[in-house]
């Protein structure tokens, strides 16, 4: 089953005060997203990782929240950061939601940009981790089109 996994818990010291930054700059309950995939790997872009990558995590329900994805999105999402593994993170692009006119960086990626990108969406860089955990809630809430409207 691949999942997002969107992270409200924050860490100790200056990593915790960027998650209560960009908590509080983009008005959400969350500073990071992860796509966790059916194999248990998770994938995301991460400026502690230095990048876009694969990793174990252990995590905890108490600092996570997970929203599942339709099944067919796992293996473009997958190919996604298997040709972009190792690409740098795009701290410039995230500070856009604090400074608009900071501009993106089109061969880096911040956590939720990747994670957009990956499962297709169009314009990844608007996405902060509250965004996109808003979209995803409601798209997994969508039920497919009856053929009598």
């Amino acid at each position: 089953m691949l999942r997002a996994a969107f992270y409200r818990g924050t860490h100790a010291g200056l990593s915790g005060l960027y998650n209560r930054a960009v908590r509080r700059w983009t008005r959400s309950a969350y500073s990071h997203v992860e796509l966790v995939f059916s194999d248990g790997q998770s994938a995301s872009s991460s400026y502690i990782d230095g990048g876009v990558r694969f990793k174990q995590i252990a995590y905890t329900s108490s600092d996570w929240d997970f929203i599942d994805l339709p099944p067919w999105l796992e293996h473009k999402a997958r190919a996604w950061f298997e040709f972009h593994e190792g690409d740098g993170y795009d701290l410039w692009g995230n500070l856009h939601f604090i400074v608009a006119p900071v501009g993106d960086d089109k061969d880096r990626w911040f956590c939720s940009e990747a994670v957009a990108a990956a499962l297709g969406f169009p314009d990844p860089g608007r996405y902060d981790p509250g965004t996109l955990f808003s979209t995803l809630s409601r798209l997994s809430t969508l039920q497919p089109a009856s053929a009598g409207f």
